[in-house]
């Protein structure tokens, strides 16, 4: 009623112009809280609907965030899974010799004033030939020696077979790593490629390092080098007593546990590595001293190196634990068996007859066929390889 009121007095103007004025004074502020109106529910609206957007997006976000969390724990747990427990197992049973493999042959005892080095061989049923020996370094540290081996980057340095090193994964918490290797063969072979996965433990102030072939999809597979799937080259590490028998432990033992399938006859592989062993074992001692002249002059550490410094702790009980799950404890032969002699004695006539045919076959030149008529002859006149 107050409105129509109103209206009917404006209408009651005496002139048209005054009418409208009064409607004008009248309607404007209607309009302009309208006007307030809308903007203010406009921009309620703008802000619930950014509100929206934005919590979807945080969610977005949120989700985005734990798969990729969800990712990278997968991806430690794969590469740190590479190399786990039961490779340790079997490690200390190398070490212990109750791993329940064939008995050990002794192939080689010699030393320099500052090292001692023996070594032996056992031929499996199946699979490559594996090799066994023991090291004593005078006057050097597990530590360092852990780190020697480790070091990719020094490695270059003195091994000369090494063409390329390259780490492709790591583990920051549990020191697993995965590396690439391409190592330089002799002229009549290929180049060969490795991927290596990696770990440590310690336990007792030993180390037990293990390496070995491991799958890996981000190196394609080529004709050359040619891939090792097959290889194996683990050590234990620890603190010996000096040879000078002054009760010190100022040395220190390597029991190194390795064997490969290169890709080659293993008759020949033996042949080869008996024939360069101790100059490849001299080579790793020239290394050894130089690596200890390196850490002396307080360069920086490789990134190699300090991943070996990251090792998982493991109880000399739980070792022990380990250790107990074969009781069988294998004899250390110095000489062979009559049942692997008699193995031995294959016709001549075959062995030299296969030689020919394989030299024939083979278009790799002189030196490859010599080698191969030598493996003839040692193998049929009953000499060990």
């Amino acid at each position: 009623m107050a409105l129509g009121s109103v209206l009917l007095e404006i209408l009651q103007r005496p002139t048209i112009g005054e009418v409208l004025s009064e409607i004008l004074i009248f309607v404007i502020p209607l309009w302009v809280a309208v006007a307030i109106g809308v903007i203010v529910g406009c921009q309620v609206v703008f802000l619930g609907l950014l509100m929206m957007v934005g919590f979807k997006r945080i969610l977005s976000l949120c989700h985005l965030t734990l798969n990729s969390e969800r990712s990278s724990s997968k991806i430690e747990k794969e590469r740190s899974d590479l190399v786990m427990e039961d490779d340790l197992e079997h490690l200390s049973k190398l070490v212990e010799v109750t791993d329940g493999g064939p008995a050990w042959i002794q192939v080689m005892d010699r030393s320099t004033p500052n090292m001692n080095y023996q070594a032996w061989r056992r031929d499996p049923e199946t699979g490559p030939p594996q090799y066994r020996s023991r090291t004593v370094y005078e006057d050097v540290t597990p530590d360092l020696m852990r780190d020697f081996f480790w070091d990719d980057e020094f490695r270059a340095e003195w091994d000369d077979m090494l063409l390329h090193a390259e780490t492709l994964e790591e583990c920051p918490t549990k020191g697993t790593m995965v590396v690439h290797w391409v190592r330089k063969f002799p002229f009549f072979c290929s180049d060969r490629e490795y991927i290596i996965g990696r770990r440590i433990w310690e336990s007792d102030q030993m180390y037990y390092c293990v390496t070995k072939g491991t799958p890996c999809s981000s190196v394609p597979r080529k004709n050359k080098p040619r891939r090792v799937d097959l290889y194996y080259s683990s050590w234990c590490i620890r603190a010996v007593e000096s040879k000078r028998r002054d009760g010190q432990l100022t040395a220190c033992e390597v029991m190194l546990f390795h064997h490969e399938d290169m890709g080659i006859p293993w008759e020949i592989a033996k042949l080869g590595v008996r024939q360069g062993m101790w100059g490849a074992v001299k080579k790793i001692e020239a290394g050894l001293r130089a690596y200890q002249k390196h850490r002396a002059s307080a360069e920086p550490l490789s990134h190699s190196a300090l991943m070996a410094q990251i090792n998982t702790k493991v109880s000399a009980d739980h070792l022990r634990s380990l250790e107990s799950r074969t009781s069988d404890m294998l004899e250390i032969e110095s000489q062979e068996t009559p049942e692997k002699r008699a193995g031995n004695n294959i016709p001549k006539f075959l062995v030299i007859g296969g030689a020919i045919a394989l030299a024939c076959t083979l278009d790799r030149g002189l030196a490859t066929k010599a080698l191969i008529f030598g493996v003839a002859r040692r193998f049929a006149t009953g000499r060990r390889l």
